[in-house]
């Protein structure tokens, strides 16, 4: 495992955003393998092992079509085709975004407490943990993505050209979970009652996202207030290039990674300038 660079816990931690850079591009390749041991230590003992990751949203998309497309006949009322298993792909499209993101906020309340060990090491960056826990949580929705590609081909014959611009997509909620989950780290250290506080609200937000509904069908005083939501913009962006086949607003994003790097900046601010308690907490 690669040999981390000295850091002084008791010192005066930079907050720069050159630093930030620095730092995770320092640490990149130990970051890769403590997300690789992450992965296949969740599956270590079990009979399938790593073929976990991929039959769990292949279950998950045949339970949505199922339910949703034969027992209740939902369908989507987008003017579009009036296949039974739409409802269940689209939906399945808004899961993949909603639990990337809840993925990563669970997880952060308790990423310093979980690896308590780290902060003792002088020369542990305990920095790169949230950076882990999101390639952790990528590495689930790559799978889960690969699923929805399949199942759109065997649905539909096809597979829209649009879906090479996914990652350009997912990168600025990527870059704001990252922030997120820096800011709710450092701050499930001093107060204990967040993980359980963060797990109630991205429940809330699934259903506050246009996951099992079009933005569209809301009333047009609400919808304002919906795009307030981080995933709202994402979830309707990834719909717009893996289902409709459409070239995503690239204003938008831009706009959306903008906001996205301060919130980073400031989660990571908020991480170095309280990182030298902790210690003395756990």
């Amino acid at each position: 495992m690669q040999t981390a660079t000295p850091i002084n816990p008791h010192g005066r931690h930079s907050a720069s955003p050159i630093t930030l850079i620095s730092s995770l591009w320092r640490n990149r390749t130990l970051a890769l393998q403590l997300t690789r041991r992450e992965v296949v230590g969740r599956y270590r003992g079990s009979v399938l092992g790593l073929a976990w990751s991929f039959f769990n949203p292949v279950l998950m998309l045949l339970v949505y079509t199922f339910f949703f497309a034969v027992i209740f006949k939902s369908r989507w009322g987008t003017g579009g085709t009036d296949s039974k298993t739409d409802f269940a792909v689209i939906l399945f499209v808004g899961m993949i975004v909603h639990g990337l993101f809840a993925e990563i906020l669970n997880r952060a309340p308790r990423l310093i407490l979980d690896n308590a060990n780290y902060v003792k090491k002088v020369v542990f960056p305990i920095e790169i943990l949230p950076a882990v826990s999101i390639g952790v949580a990528l590495f689930h929705a790559i799978v889960s993505l690969g699923v929805l590609l399949i199942a759109f081909f065997i649905f539909n014959g096809f597979i829209h050209w649009t879906a090479v611009f996914i990652p350009l997509v997912l990168m600025p909620l990527i870059i704001l979970s990252l922030g997120a989950a820096w800011f709710l780290a450092s701050l499930g250290v001093y107060l204990r009652d967040v993980a359980q506080t963060i797990g109630l609200f991205t429940t809330v937000l699934m259903f506050l996202s246009p996951v099992f509904y079009p933005a569209t069908s809301l009333p047009e005083a609400i919808r304002p207030w919906l795009m307030l939501n981080p995933l709202t913009f994402i979830i309707e962006q990834a719909r717009e290039v893996m289902i409709w086949g459409r070239l995503p607003d690239l204003q938008g994003l831009c706009i959306y990674t903008l906001c996205a790097v301060i919130i980073a900046w400031l989660g990571f601010i908020w991480f170095q300038k309280t990182k030298k308690g902790f210690a003395d907490v756990l």
